[in-house]
């Protein structure tokens, strides 16, 4: 089967797991840049990483990498490319870019210039003289770096964050592909309890449950790259029965709790949706009366930044009172991810280890206090 050179992309700052996906795969000599992750598959590897992956945000094929000081250059070397591979005579194209230090600094012309240079090569391959574009759609991105052009074609549609539970959320929702970077980051496993304190639509604790159940995020919803006429259907078909053979039924300690009983709700039907609700324990109610009884627990938590008007006094008594539970489970472990610079003075304990991350545009830091791991013979 024939091999292509793929991107598994990533936010900023998640590089390195989204790498470590791959290679626990058994994908090799992968190519780490910003933002994204280079490595080879075939169609069975690009279905397989689409309903699979937890972190990425979207697989893509590299169809051409070249150098374009001018627009004649881009032009040229776009439609050098054989696009009958992968664009049939009625294709519906999208073509997105972005440009960032190069001398071809317009974006909108350098799309312009790839699509009319695209249906050029069309009409001539398909020897037509109109091209209607009235058939499956196939998004092309033409991205421009420091003069490097890459040429990509998405195989995924609607980004891979998007698995199909969560129809409504809360005010700040965190991608659930952070979500999961956060608890692989964490070293969570599943012989230990997990709390989310401020649990919102739920995300963290579900992904952590579809985790520990083995369930691929990708599973229950489909892919653009399903539709092409090149892309043998039997292929989806295998790898989601594979992936659905490879769920669990196992035991979770998991909690979500949020003082709003609205979240709660929402919380509840977005985890029934993504089938794990009776794995999940949700609480209604206040941090300071989150008391478990396990030890060597994780807590994950995405609180509320302070950044609204009249939030910042709230939150600086939040954090504070983080920092006392942190004291009072004295086994478990905190990882916090907020934007407020206050946030380690607040909480009074320094932190082991931080990392920047960022939830949509805006910079965050990920707080990470360790407890002590539980013994191997508990």
């Amino acid at each position: 089967m024939k091999k292509y050179d793929l991107i598994a992309t990533s936010a900023f700052g998640l590089e390195s797991i989204v790498a470590q996906e791959l290679r626990d795969f058994g994908f090799e000599d992968l190519k780490v840049e910003n933002s994204r992750v280079n490595f080879t598959g075939d169609l069975n590897d690009i279905a397989f990483c689409n309903i699979n992956i937890r972190t990425s945000d979207r697989i893509l094929i590299k169809i051409s990498e070249f150098e374009a000081l001018t627009f004649d250059e881009l032009f040229d070397n776009t439609k050098k490319i054989d696009w009958s591979e992968f664009l049939p005579k009625d294709a519906q194209i999208n073509v997105s870019g972005k440009s960032i230090k190069s001398v071809l600094y317009s974006t909108p012309d350098c799309q312009a210039i790839v699509k009319k240079s695209i249906i050029e090569r069309l009409k001539e391959d398909y020897k037509v003289q109109y091209f209607p574009e009235t058939g499956e759609f196939f998004k092309i991105e033409i991205s421009l770096l420091k003069d490097q052009a890459i040429i990509t074609l998405d195989t995924s549609g609607p980004g891979l964050h998007k698995r199909g539970y969560r129809e409504l959320s809360g005010e700040a929702p965190l991608k659930e592909t952070l979500a999961c970077a956060i608890i692989m980051i964490s070293k969570w496993d599943k012989s230990r309890p997990l709390a989310d304190l401020f649990c919102g639509s739920g995300t963290i604790a579900i992904e952590a449950a579809m985790m520990g159940l083995n369930i691929a995020p990708g599973v229950n919803r489909s892919f653009v790259s399903e539709k092409w006429n090149w892309f043998d259907k039997s292929i989806w078909k295998y790898q989601r029965e594979k992936a659905k053979e490879s769920q669990l039924d196992e035991d979770l300690t998991i909690y979500a709790c949020d003082i709003n009983r609205d979240m709660i709700n929402l919380a509840k039907d977005n985890a029934n949706k993504a089938g794990v609700e009776k794995y999940i324990t949700f609480k209604n109610q206040s941090l300071a009366r989150f008391n478990p009884t396990e030890d060597y627990g994780c807590v994950i938590s995405n609180p509320p930044y302070g950044q609204r008007l009249g939030e910042k006094d709230l939150v600086r008594k939040l954090y504070m009172e983080m920092g006392d539970l942190c004291k009072q489970l004295d086994t478990w472990s905190f990882f916090t991810l907020t934007a407020n610079q206050d946030f380690e003075r607040l909480f009074g304990i320094r932190t082991d280890k931080n990392r920047k991350l960022f939830n949509g545009n805006l910079q965050c830091y990920l707080y990470q206090h360790y407890g002590p791991l539980p013994r191997r013979e508990e």
